[in-house]
């Protein structure tokens, strides 16, 4: 039986991003298929996210024997599916490296890699022959790793292996959760549009729209770390790309603009600050699942919570001792749930798609998310509208344009088309939903 949802992730991995991971892995194989992993810079440098992606499968071969020891049970996607895991691009498209290393630690997962910490957890370095064409230590081919059983590692760039999915698969079978910055996916719809647009849809978690920033007053990491890359992506939800292209700096841009007459607009699901800050795991919620396990000897439980109490421990600073008990913020997981309950009636998103669009040059606001609140009313009905080519639907429209409004905020085929969520099933249960999950 095919699985209801099949998946790509595009992430930075990062303590919620492993989460989230770790959530599509364990879900039942009838609901998801995590068909490819495409890492890339974001949290931390992109080696690193790639080596915590590989140390991730590491300590996960090593749960597995485990709960199959003591007669737990093991994860279902994960024992189902192989996914491929791709690496992408090492910088933003036009902008320096912006990483979250203060957050998340050198290394993305708080020292986990630290040989005081859990050596027996951590991949030798051989790991990188299965990505680079290099000899290895002993300058022969060695056998690949073990835990490697559980993906396919490939060589070719991630932007391009997601083009081969959706070229290969039916057209709205595969879905894109992108929970890092947005470099990939716009490298990829900017080689082949046409075949990037047979995406079900793109699930992106970033931007914040009626809360501030978390990297900047108000732009969050995600899209601010690759402004440029998150204005095309976006700009493909509109029946006009170009009105929401990002500009082109001195005169220069590093991708071309898109095709004219594109056959379909992106549908793309936003989950910005607004609504995944308030789903949160705290310390306490936390220990009392994972204490238990780790004292019965569980891999997992070891791994996640040396990089959960550093992440905490983080929390607290930040906070100055964090009296109310604040927990970490499940962006990146939220995602996933969305993916795995999406037929469930308690998903709300807003009644009509907001035209959200992504600031680029701005000095104090690039990656800002910005939306009209001026309340002003489109003059016309997209019915009373004359084509000036009625055999072309893509043609623009007559009485389209309205005098002083340049931006084109007023415009019904000018701006973007976001279908941004605003509530979830389960604000207060979701973190003991994804412990369920993953620590069952």
């Amino acid at each position: 039986m095919a699985p209801k949802n099949r998946i790509i992730i595009d992430t930075d991995p990062g303590v919620d991003d492993v989460l989230a991971l770790l959530l599509a892995l364990s879900a039942s194989p009838e609901d998801l298929e995590l068909v490819m992993i495409s890492v890339t810079y974001g949290n931390v440098p992109r080696q690193s996210c790639l080596r915590n992606v590989v140390a991730l499968f590491h300590v996960l071969e090593k749960e597995m024997a485990w709960r199959a020891a003591t007669g737990r049970p093991r994860y279902g996607s994960l024992s189902a599916y192989k996914p491929i895991v791709a690496v992408g691009a090492e910088h933003a498209l036009e902008d320096e490296q912006l990483v979250q290393d203060h957050f998340h630690g050198s290394d993305g997962l708080h020292g986990v890699h630290d040989a005081y910490q859990h050596p027996h957890l951590s991949p030798a370095d051989t790991w990188r022959t299965l990505f680079e064409d290099c000899p290895s230590p002993t300058g022969s081919s060695a056998d690949p790793p073990s835990y490697s059983r559980y993906f396919t590692p490939s060589k070719t760039p991630s932007h391009k292996e997601m083009l081969r999915i959706l070229r290969e698969e039916p057209a709205d079978t595969i879905t894109i959760i992108a929970i890092g910055p947005l470099t990939n996916v716009a490298l990829a719809a900017s080689e082949d549009p046409e075949t990037f647009l047979r995406v079900k849809e793109l699930v992106v978690m970033g931007g914040a729209v009626g809360v501030p920033g978390n990297a900047s007053p108000c732009a969050e990491f995600n899209c601010l770390a690759d402004a440029v890359a998150a204005a095309r992506v976006f700009a493909l939800t509109s029946p006009d790309p170009a009105s929401t292209m990002p500009p082109a700096i001195h005169g220069k841009t590093i991708l071309p603009p898109y095709p004219k007459g594109l056959s379909r607009q992106l549908r793309l699901t936003l989950f910005p600050l607004d609504i995944t800050t308030s789903h949160e795991m705290t310390r306490r919620v936390f220990g009392e699942r994972v204490q238990p396990l780790r004292e019965a000897g569980s891999p997992l439980a070891q791994w996640t919570e040396t990089f959960m109490n550093g992440t905490f421990d983080k929390i607290d600073a930040i906070l100055g001792g964090n009296e109310n008990g604040e927990g970490l913020s499940l962006h990146d997981p939220l995602c996933v749930w969305y993916m795995m309950t999406r037929d469930d009636p308690k998903w709300r998103a807003v009644a009509e798609p907001e035209d959200i669009r992504v600031e680029t040059t701005g000095q104090w606001t690039r990656g800002m998310q910005v939306v009209d609140r001026r309340g002003r009313a489109k003059p016309a009905g997209k019915d009373s509208m004359v084509q000036t080519h009625p055999d072309d639907p893509m043609e623009a429209v007559e009485f389209d344009h309205i005098p002083g409004d340049t931006m084109g905020w007023l415009s019904h085929r000018k701006g973007n088309r976001i279908n941004r969520m605003v509530e979830s099933p389960g604000k207060d249960t979701f973190a003991q939903i994804l412990l369920d999950m993953v620590f069952a």
